[in-house]
């Protein structure tokens, strides 16, 4: 429609630009030229400055529709992928919980502490997107199809109409110039000419008035359509920059806590491996170990309460079972193994799977016994 719009403009103006020849041609005083008498200077200013608004306009709309075409694809995939990161995110959840009493839970643990990080990023992910379509998409489709620019336009369009018929009008008084002068005196032809340079002179002042409103129209809205859009691309680089930084604050987290598990479970059983421990004494060997109170020598008398840092499975029926987390009354230790009782039963267990705990919360105590 635009460049059908320009070729209309050009083709208007050749038009008059031969007229105006033919006019010279067979020349004579008064309006030898309908430019001149459509446009001084003041209105071609009026009429350029008014060109380039609205080229300036309508490139501003086609960047705002690029801008919400953008958001809106942007979404679409977004809301794919909140939905692929919490299947996973699920996924890893139900590992983490169903094999949480292996003798290694190294690996269900990390894989409980990635899901709720993923979980965490999913709803970071989607807060992202809502706040894209309310702050950017909506408001950005509104000005696009909003009657601010429309009305703008209608009048630059209104102006465009009269300033048309204004050319007509000054073609028809030329025409009407050239009869008078070929039959000089004839009082029709020259009250239609008079009354011809009457319209043209109410056309030229209601196109003045009617340019400067499409100007200051387009003018407003042109300023408008430069600030709204470019608060709503601020905006947009705002909210993808928080949603990046508490992505990476999860991240962070979570890579520490992988890394620490992973650094303490290495470093744990690797000191087992190499220096295992011997089978457990039977009761009857360790029958006087009451008496002793030397644990680097054999056997020692011991009451404490200690927190499993890595799991056991019994191997026998003297073992004792033990998971991450649970708290053991350790009674004796003789030779790397420690005799205790956990959650009503007694046995025995490799003495390095637990650590020592003086302070320990009263309901932690009851699941002992």
């Amino acid at each position: 429609m635009d460049a059908i719009r320009k070729q209309a403009t050009k083709l208007r103006e050749q038009v008059a630009r031969q007229q105006q020849a033919v006019l010279k041609q067979f020349g004579g005083g008064g309006y030898s030229s309908s430019d001149n008498v459509v446009t001084d200077e003041e209105e071609l200013q009026l009429y350029q400055k008014l060109e380039k608004l609205y080229t300036s306009t309508r490139s501003s709309k086609h960047f705002q529709r690029d801008i919400v075409r953008g958001v809106e694809g942007f979404m679409v995939t977004g809301s794919k992928q909140v939905e692929i990161g919490t299947k996973l995110s699920e996924d890893s959840r139900k590992y983490g919980l169903e094999n949480s009493y292996t003798s290694d839970t190294t690996l269900s643990k990390a894989a409980f502490c990635f899901s709720q990080a993923r979980s965490q990023l999913e709803k970071e992910r989607e807060t992202l997107l809502k706040s894209l379509n309310t702050v950017i998409v909506e408001p950005l489709r509104a000005m696009v199809v909003g009657s601010a620019l429309e009305d703008a336009r209608h009048l630059a369009q209104r102006y465009e109409r009269m300033r048309q018929e204004a050319e007509v009008q000054a073609i028809e008084i030329s025409k009407r110039q050239i009869k008078l002068r070929e039959v000089p005196g004839n009082i029709d032809s020259s009250l239609k000419l008079e009354a011809a340079e009457t319209k043209l002179q109410e056309l030229k002042s209601n196109m003045k008035v009617l340019g400067k409103e499409a100007v200051a129209a387009m003018t407003a809205t042109e300023a408008q359509q430069q600030r709204s859009t470019l608060r709503w691309l601020i905006a947009m680089v705002e909210s993808e920059r928080s949603y990046h930084q508490k992505s990476l604050q999860i991240f962070d987290q979570l890579v520490a806590e992988m890394v620490s598990e992973r650094q303490r479970v290495e470093a744990f059983p690797s000191s087992i491996m190499d220096d295992p421990v011997p089978p457990p004494p039977s009761y009857e060997e360790a029958s006087g170990a009451y008496s002793s109170q030397t644990i680097d020598g054999s056997t020692a008398s011991v009451y404490f309460l200690g927190e499993v840092v890595h799991s056991y499975q019994a191997e026998s029926d003297v073992e004792l079972n033990l998971s991450i987390g649970d708290y053991v009354v350790v009674r004796k230790v003789s030779n790397g193994w420690a005799e205790g009782e956990c959650k009503g039963k007694a046995g025995w267990f490799p003495y390095g799977y637990v650590e020592r705990r003086d302070r320990v919360l009263a309901s932690k105590i009851a699941e002992v016994f």
